[in-house]
Order: C-alpha cells, then structure tokens, then sequence
C-alpha cells in the first residue's frame, strides 16, 4: 500500500476508536431528570442539582454546576406569581436593571420567544455586573442572566438563571432546551 492510503486508513481507524467515547459523552451530555414545580413539568440535565428553595417565594431552586474557571455555580430558580406580576416588558426591564455595564448603565437585553407545544415563552438574557438585594445582597462582576416568562391568565411563571458569565452561557443551550421540553397540567 502507498503511503496516503495507509494514512487514511490509519485516520479512519483512530476515528472509529474514538467514536464510542464520543458517544458516551453526548448520552452523558443527554441525560436527564423530570423536574415537577407549580403544575409545570421538564426535562433538566441531570448534573444540575435540584435543591430544597430557601423561600415561599421560590417552587424551585436548582444549582448549575461551575464550568472550569469559574468558581461558583449558577443558579435556576422558578418563582409563580398568580396574577402575573406585570407584563412581560415590565419583567424584562426589572432584569435589566439589575446588571450594569463598565461605564454604569443598563446592559442592552437580548429577547427572543420560543414554544413548549402550545406555550410561547419569552427568553431574556443580559450580562454585566449583578447587583440585587432579594433574596441577599450580591454585587457580583461578570454574571449573567438567562431567564424564561412564561403567562397564562392565572399565573406569571418566570425561571431566573443566573450567575457567573461563562457558566450561565454553557448552561444557555440546555436551560432553553429545558424550557422547549415545559409540560403544563394544568
């Protein structure tokens, strides 16, 4: 055999070595746990760690493990509101608020609607330094927000993902796909 035969012939075998730990890592990377909060039902990773909520405020609070570099987690929390606690914009603007930009302003806010079967669910992102004082006060530089407005006529659910920026985007693909997989029983 000639020489590129016999490279492409040992690339082909390197790859076919390499394809069952690379499956392995994307059935890793796809598993899931149904999480159950206020009538609502969806498929979260596995890895993220569903806690008791520390308030009445909140039905939901799971940690989001760090991503190297980072040493803190983000952390999902799903608050309900019956009524609905204002409208969407209303909501948006609240999120922006809390973060800042270098030069102290509000950061610019990335919207876009997604659907759960029937369901149309605002996403909100923005990034910056966070500041809040609920549930604690937290003044945290390069955190960032993902979160999700859902409303039916009886209740505002909003799920609030936040933390440090580079976690909170790696968890963005998988939080949207969780909130694409939101079944209501109600």
């Amino acid at each position: 055999m000639n020489r590129p035969t016999l490279a492409t012939l040992a690339s082909m075998g390197l790859m076919l070595a390499l394809a069952p730990a690379s499956q392995a890592q994307e059935a890793k990377a796809e598993e899931t746990q149904t999480v159950k909060a206020g009538g609502l039902s969806f498929e979260a990773p596995a890895s993220w760690k569903v806690n008791q909520p520390r308030s009445q405020m909140r039905l939901l609070e799971i940690a989001i493990p760090p991503v190297e570099g980072d040493d803190k987690p983000g952390e999902l929390v799903l608050f309900a509101f019956p009524g609905g606690a204002g409208t969407v914009q209303m909501n948006v603007r609240r999120w922006q608020q809390q973060f800042t930009t270098e030069d102290g302003g509000n950061p610019e806010i990335e919207t876009e609607t997604i659907k759960a079967g029937d369901a149309e669910i605002t996403v909100v992102e923005a990034a910056g330094r966070y500041r809040t004082q609920i549930p604690t006060p937290v003044d945290e530089p390069d955190f960032r927000l993902i979160g999700g407005i859902y409303t039916t006529p009886q209740t505002g659910y909003f799920f609030k993902l936040v933390g440090p920026d580079k976690t909170v985007q790696e968890a963005g693909p998988a939080f949207r796909a969780m909130l694409q997989s939101m079944k209501t029983s109600q």
